[in-house]
C-alpha cells in the first residue's frame, strides 16, 4: 500500500523503503488501506515446541482480508484461522476462533510516514475447544500499532496490545488476559526486496497443572525477507519468508513462517 499512489506505484523522489510498506509478518503496521485498495493476506506458521512434548508440531494457517471504509480513516477486516496440531503421533485439525477487526487511522504524517492506528477486534468462538482449537468464548483484542520511516531505507514498527478472553476453555472457564509488546525493523535492500527483524513478547495469563493462576513470559525473534512483484500500477504481490526462534523456555523452539499478500485496486475514489 502506497500512501500516495496505490499498490505497485512508487512516485519519483519517494524513499526506497516505501516500495513495500504494509507487509510485516508478526508486527502490525499503522497504515490503513487507502480508498479503493483491498488486501488479501495468506500466512502459514509452522512451529516445533519441544517443551510441550517431543512430538508436538503445529501449523497455523490464516487468511486475512482488509477493506477501506469511507476513505483511509476507517478499515474493516477479518481473519480466518485453520490449525493443524500433531501430538502423540496423531494430527488434529480444524477451524480456530475467527476474528473481526476495526481500525481507525488517527494519525498519518505523509512527509515521514509516521502513523498511529488503534485496532479493536472481536474474537468469535468458532474453534472446537474440546480439540484445543478454540476458547469457546467471545473475546476481544486491542492493539496500538505505531509506524515511522527511518531515513530513506528503513521502517520502524511498534505494537502494544492486550487480549481478553472471559470464561476461557483453556483456563477452565476462568478469565484470561494476555499482554503483548512487539517491534520490527524493516530495511530496503532494493525497492522491491526488504529484510526484516521482528521481536514479539507475550505476557500470558493462564493456569498451572494445579489449577492455580500463573503468568508466563513468551518471547521470540524472527529474521525474515520479503519480495514484491508489481504486475501493474493497480496491483502488488508480496512473498515473504521468516524463521522465528524462541527466546524463552515457554516459546516454541523454532519455526518457519510463509507469507503471501495480493493487494489491488477495486475502484477509484471520486
Amino acid at each position: 500500500m502506497a500512501l500516495t499512489a496505490g499498490p505497485g506505484v512508487l512516485p519519483a523522489g519517494e524513499p526506497r523503503a516505501t516500495g513495500i510498506m504494509d507487509n510485516s509478518f508478526f508486527v502490525e503496521e499503522a497504515y490503513n488501506q487507502e480508498p479503493g485498495v483491498v488486501q488479501h493476506i495468506t500466512t502459514g506458521n509452522y512451529q516445533v515446541d519441544r517443551a510441550a512434548g517431543p512430538d508436538v508440531q503445529l501449523w497455523h494457517l490464516a487468511f486475512t482480508q482488509e477493506w477501506p471504509i469511507h476513505g483511509q480513516d476507517h478499515q474493516l477486516s477479518y481473519t480466518l484461522p485453520y490449525l493443524f496440531r500433531r501430538e502423540q503421533g496423531r494430527w488434529i485439525d480444524g477451524w480456530g476462533d475467527i476474528m473481526i477487526h476495526y481500525r481507525r487511522q488517527v494519525w498519518l504524517s505523509p512527509d515521514r510516514y509516521t502513523a498511529l492506528a488503534p485496532r479493536a477486534s472481536v474474537i468469535l468462538p468458532t474453534g472446537d475447544a474440546d480439540r484445543d482449537l478454540g476458547e469457546e468464548t467471545v473475546g476481544a483484542e486491542f492493539n496500538l500499532p505505531f509506524s515511522t520511516l527511518l531515513g530513506e531505507n528503513a521502517f520502524l514498527h511498534a505494537n502494544a496490545g492486550l487480549t481478553a478472553l472471559p470464561d476461557a476453555a483453556s483456563a477452565r472457564d476462568r478469565d484470561l488476559v494476555h499482554y503483548t509488546l512487539a517491534a520490527a525493523l524493516n530495511y530496503a535492500l532494493h525497492r522491491d526486496l526488504h529484510v526484516l527483524l521482528e521481536w514479539v513478547g507475550l505476557w500470558e495469563h493462564g493456569l498451572n497443572a494445579a489449577g492455580q493462576r500463573r503468568h508466563e513470559w513468551i518471547s521470540w525473534i524472527s529474521p525474515g525477507i520479503r519480495c514484491a512483484l508489481n504486475p501493474s500500477e493497480n496491483m502488488q504481490v508480496v512473498f515473504g519468508l521468516a524463521a522465528p526462534v524462541g527466546l524463552t523456555g515457554s516459546a516454541p523452539d523454532y519455526g518457519v513462517f510463509l507469507y503471501l499478500s495480493v493487494e489491488h485496486r477495486l475502484w477509484r475514489p471520486r
